[in-house]
């Protein structure tokens, strides 16, 4: 019998082993409250709201853009699943909420199974690390609808919050100080941009001086979390707010979380901008303003806290081995 579906590009054979590998994997996330496997129809997720009074379920879906070009080009996939995870934890924790689950939606040209093992292995990671279930997704294999070795990510989180410890920013003033926590790199955003004006220029196995690293690995770092600096914020000081610096920028975040008639003014000049970020500035000779709406110039989490308390921030910050600087001003 001829098999006119694996003919036509569909292996479902090497579905049945990318699952059984994600089962191993995804079993090592689950806690007490994941009452199903991967391989049903539906993921089982028990609630534990002993510890609420009110609960707010927080949810968040991403991708992680054109980075995927670099983990193409590279033959990396360790990473970018590291990536996913770590910004959805950020989006939903910067509303004050604690992640429980997260899900994931893989589509391959050509399912190779090695290469979506690497991926989830990195969704693993980053779940155990971030304290979340990976407790389900859908795997996908399109022949036609990608460039062959190609695929693309996208995840799903949700997390609980207390109402009245969600984190939105209705209190924020005049007055109010954003003390900014460093970024390690690009994160997920720009990528359009950097892979344009760099890749013209240099190989991504080149090592560059200002760098002192590969390109490759420059661009492959992987997405902070900032889960557990924002727990300990939380319990500590007042906060007003937190913005997850992502496409958009240090302003255009930040601004999301600004009552209508304020405004910002960030100190520019307070912390020097990391060299990959003025790498890709000289080299496209862009503008300082297109570089703070496309990239996150070193910044990936803002906390809005009163100026009252900005050394007791700056002291809890360092004790969590960041290094905090005060970027700016609620006017």
């Amino acid at each position: 019998m001829t098999d006119e579906y694996k003919l036509a590009g569909v292996d479902i054979h090497a579905g049945e082993t990318v699952v059984n590998r994600i089962k191993e994997l995804a079993k090592s996330t689950f806690d007490k409250n994941v009452l199903t496997g991967i391989g049903h129809f539906g993921a089982l997720y028990q609630l534990d709201l002993s510890k609420y009074k009110k609960p707010v379920l927080v949810s968040s879906v991403d991708g992680v853009g054109t980075k995927l070009k670099i983990a193409f080009q590279t033959g990396r996939h360790d990473t970018i699943g590291q990536d996913l995870v770590n910004h959805c934890v950020n989006d939903i924790a910067v509303c004050g909420a604690e992640p429980l689950y997260f899900m994931d939606y893989l589509s391959f040209a050509k399912l190779d199974p090695k290469i979506s093992s690497s991926i989830i292995e990195g969704f693993t990671v980053a779940c155990i690390q971030n304290g979340c279930a990976l407790i389900g997704g859908e795997t996908a294999e399109m022949p036609g609808f990608y460039q062959q070795g190609e695929y693309d990510i996208a995840g799903m989180i949700v997390g609980v919050v207390e109402k009245e410890k969600i984190v939105d920013g209705k209190n924020i003033e005049a007055g109010d100080i954003l003390i900014g926590i460093p970024s390690n790199g690009l994160h997920t955003n720009g990528y359009s941009l950097a892979r344009k004006v760099l890749l013209e220029k240099y190989d991504l196995n080149s090592h560059i001086e200002s760098l002192n690293n590969i390109l490759s690995n420059e661009l492959l770092r992987i997405h902070k979390s900032y889960l557990n600096l924002m727990r300990n914020l939380k319990s500590s000081v007042d906060v007003k707010g937190f913005a997850h610096i992502t496409g958009g920028g240090l302003v255009g975040n930040t601004s999301r979380i600004i009552p209508n008639e304020l405004s910002l003014k960030i100190h520019w000049g307070n912390w020097e901008i990391p060299p990959i970020f003025k790498l890709i500035q000289e080299t496209g000779e862009i503008s300082n303003e297109e570089m703070r709406l496309v990239f996150n110039m070193g910044i990936g989490l803002v906390v809005i806290v009163p100026r009252k308390q900005e050394e007791l921030t700056l002291q809890i910050i360092l004790e969590c081995r960041e290094h905090p600087l005060v970027v700016g001003e609620v006017e």
